[in-house]
């Protein structure tokens, strides 16, 4: 589930726009009526998007995007003389009046944006450190030297206790050569 941030410097405002974004079956985690408190809800929970306005008492809306964390995307909701021109390209706006549907459907995109880079990132397979390279290869090493298989068996070998133990390849390369050197 991604997080949903409201703020607006208006209460009232803020608390309309989580109703109707709750209506529609978002879950609002914060409601904020300055800069500062969406800010800080952004950073405490770390992705998301933040639907506000362009004016708080304590900053504008130039200043809240600026501070906002990465991971976190900003959906302003504002009469368009008041941004545009000036608004970053990969902020989204939505004019005044308001649409109900437009404010929807809009998030909704922006929500399945995030869940889609999301699970892009978690396929990407991570980078592993020097110390982590050096830990396989020392453990094929030892297979090779000890069990007389090829690299690409010891490869093979690792990869499938690993799956086999449900630990990752570096975990089990580290118990093989625990293992082989006691």
């Amino acid at each position: 589930m991604t997080n949903v941030i409201v703020a607006f410097s208006k209460a009232e405002d803020a608390k309309n726009i989580k109703n109707i974004l709750m209506k529609n079956g978002f879950f609002v985690s914060a409601v904020c009526t300055s800069g500062a408190q969406a800010v800080n809800s952004a950073d405490e929970l770390g992705s998301g998007v933040v639907v506000c306005g362009s004016r708080f008492a304590d900053m504008v809306y130039q200043e809240v995007y600026e501070c906002l964390p990465p991971g976190v995307e900003m959906l302003l909701v504002a009469s368009p003389s008041q941004w545009t021109g000036r608004a970053p390209d990969d902020m989204v706006c939505l004019g005044l009046p308001l649409k109900v549907q437009d404010l929807v459907s809009t998030l909704g995109m922006m929500l399945e944006t995030i869940a889609r880079k999301r699970k892009k990132l978690k396929s990407q397979p991570k980078e592993r450190s020097r110390e982590e390279i050096e830990t396989i290869q020392q453990a094929k090493e030892l297979l090779m030297e000890r069990n007389h298989m090829s690299e690409s068996e010891a490869h093979r070998y690792i990869q499938k206790c690993s799956m086999d133990s449900g630990t990752n390849m570096v975990e089990t390369a580290q118990m093989i050569v625990s293992l082989i050197n006691q």
